[in-house]
């Protein structure tokens, strides 16, 4: 980056006016790369030249070719919004948001045949086959071919008819009663295509033109006395009944509602749209964005430009979190299309269950980028939320002090990265030169090796293999209260370096209770994801440092005792240890077996045998025998 054409843009921003507007970032050729809005153009516009370097990445690749900036004050904020919402979609310049349609189209198929089949079809590639459509929602399509499916009884196996009739025995969805099984020979071609072609109508039509229709044929079967084939649509009409009480499951009483939920990877934004029109969920939208701007920034510029312009849009939006300048926006909208949008941030009840939904649906999507699952990577987005990042914490690092005794005195550190166990880059440390348990310092002493390691690392890495030392974690959890991250914090002082520290405190029954800084407890029992993530961190961070500390203890207690040995140094005494494992090997091995461990000797070794196998002292004469 060229710091003098940074600073003379710096300059620059003093003459701006501390008034709204809307400010406009070129490159060298005089493109427009970016647009945005302020409250204060002289505030907003100078951020950016100042502390470069602690930009975010994509960020900072925008300041990069950044050469010039022009910039329109308005009246109000409202103006600005309105202004940059019209100058984005002008020229849709290359670091905000664009939306590109890039859904596809999805089509009901129909086969030939005397029994044909409905199916789902992404594309048209079979000539022989009838297909309707196109649509649009992937999830209409999908949900309209299993009801159908389901509903009147039509097979979905891969068996061809009437070729494979009666060849075998039918398969569970007969038994089940989800298909009326043409495989037995049993069901004729007109039997068939009468229940087909009420399929068809339902596909077409939907179900309560297709129940009314069914209700009129069961009635008319009944006053001809045809009762077998009046039970026939009856069944339908339950089944298809049954269909509409399932999805009212997922149903909620709106009748224009859309869902927006967020979730941030380590440089993408994934986003999901849940449409609900009449009650039902009728569609999902899922859009991916570079991390240019905090999650919330991203996610208002998103509002602003899908739905600015849009006549079908809903009458309500839930969004999974506050964006800036809510309430003009909701206002923008409601005027650009003559009727009022209400723009929520859900709290509690059926409408946070949607907003869970929501970013289930994103995160699944971040989830198969990652190779994670998607609660995993919801819980990550959600831990930074809470703690106020700007980004999810990718990479977590969690220590943990833990003595046997008062006598062994360690520490351990694991590493967590998208959500899972890194196991790979867990640290042990040896806690030295400490008489007495002291958390506090034994803390100090951990952390401050650990960023030791990481400064050697740096200043010079031509010396040094990567080793997990050598990244910085975007957290630290501490497992202790506010007073271990007061230690935590000073370390990082001290080495000049910024990680955010938080505390994993357990109430009287050891089970954690929340997250603590040193102002203060964030309650995290009321998220479960979050809960069930830190839960899982302060176990595994406890599991591995008690290991530790038990192993240590073993090992530390036999040192102790082949010390007391004539012979036996700290060097034979480690080597008998990784040999042996155990003091119960040790103690049961012969003079050959100890003779032939590294470094021992055949007088060594038996004179280590003597002193574990000591020769019963002979009994004396009794005290009166003595005495006489």
């Amino acid at each position: 980056m060229d710091m003098a054409v940074v600073e003379a843009l710096h300059q620059r921003t003093k003459l701006l006016p501390q008034e709204p507007g809307v400010y406009i970032m070129k490159n060298a050729k005089g493109q427009i790369i970016y647009i945005g809005k302020a409250k204060s153009l002289k505030n907003r516009v100078s951020s950016y030249f100042r502390s470069v370097d602690k930009h975010q990445i994509k960020v900072y690749r925008m300041v990069e070719n950044v050469r010039d900036f022009d910039y329109i004050v308005t009246d109000s904020e409202f103006e600005a919004l309105v202004l940059e919402a019209s100058l984005i979609k002008l020229h849709t310049p290359k670091y905000n948001i664009l939306l590109k349609d890039a859904k596809g189209y999805f089509y009901v198929g129909i086969s030939p045949g005397p029994y044909p089949r409905i199916t789902f079809e992404m594309q048209k590639t079979d000539k022989e086959m009838t297909y309707i459509g196109p649509y649009t929602s992937s999830i209409v399509v999908k949900q309209t071919v299993d009801e159908a499916n389901r509903a009147f009884l039509l097979p979905t196996c891969t068996r061809r008819f009437p070729e494979d009739c009666g060849k075998a025995r039918p398969c569970l969805n007969f038994h089940i009663k989800q298909c009326m099984g043409v495989c037995t020979g049993k069901i004729t071609p007109e039997q068939y295509a009468e229940a087909f072609n009420e399929a068809l109508t339902f596909v077409k039509g939907g179900g309560v033109q297709s129940v009314e229709l069914l209700t009129q044929k069961m009635n008319r079967a009944a006053e001809e006395l045809d009762f077998e084939r009046a039970a026939r649509y009856r069944d339908r009409i339950r089944a298809m009944e049954k269909i509409s009480q399932q999805q009212k499951v997922m149903a909620y009483n709106h009748k224009s509602l859309d869902v927006v939920a967020a979730v941030q990877g380590t440089d993408t934004i994934y986003l999901t749209v849940l449409v609900f029109r009449e009650g039902r969920l009728r569609d999902k939208k899922d859009f991916t964005f570079d991390c240019f701007e905090s999650i919330e920034a991203v996610l208002g510029e998103f509002v602003l430009s899908y739905y600015m312009g849009r006549r079908d849009g809903p009458s309500e939006l839930f969004l999974d979190r506050a964006i800036p300048d809510q309430d003009l926006l909701a206002q923008l909208l409601t005027e650009d299309r003559g009727k009022k949008l209400q723009i929520t941030v859900p709290t509690r009840g059926q409408p946070l269950r949607l907003i869970e939904m929501a970013q289930n649906n994103a995160a699944q999507a971040l989830a198969a980028r990652t190779r994670r699952t998607g609660r995993e990577m919801t819980a990550v987005g959600e831990l930074g939320i809470l703690l106020g990042m700007e980004r999810p914490p990718v990479y977590i690092e969690a220590y943990d002090i833990s003595n046997f005794g008062g006598q062994t005195i360690v520490g351990g550190m694991v590493v967590f990265e998208n959500g899972r166990p890194l196991r790979k880059n867990y640290k042990r440390f040896t806690i030295r030169d400490q008489a007495q348990p002291d958390d506090y310092a034994a803390m100090d002493q951990m952390l401050s090796r650990r960023m030791a390691h990481y400064l050697e690392h740096r200043d010079h890495p031509e010396d040094h293999k990567p080793d997990g030392f050598e990244r910085l974690p975007d957290l630290w959890l501490i497992d202790g209260g506010a007073g271990h991250v007061a230690v935590a914090e000073e370390v990082l002082r001290r080495c000049g370096v910024e990680i955010p520290v938080f505390g994993m405190v357990k109430d009287s029954r050891h089970r954690t209770r929340a997250i603590t800084a040193q102002e203060g407890e964030i309650a995290i029992s009321a998220n479960r994801g979050v809960f069930a993530f830190v839960t899982g961190v302060q176990d595994e961070v406890h599991r591995y440092s008690i290991e530790f500390s038990r192993k240590s203890h073993r090992k530390s207690s036999v040192g102790t005792r082949l010390l007391e040995v004539e012979g036996i140094g700290e060097t034979r005494a480690t080597a008998l240890y990784k040999h042996f494992k155990t003091w119960k090997a040790i103690a049961g091995a012969g003079v050959e077996e100890l003779a032939a461990v590294k470094g021992m000797t055949l007088p060594a070794a038996k004179k280590l045998y003597a002193a574990l196998h000591p020769e019963p002292e002979q009994a004396g004469p009794p005290e009166d025998a003595q005495q006489d």
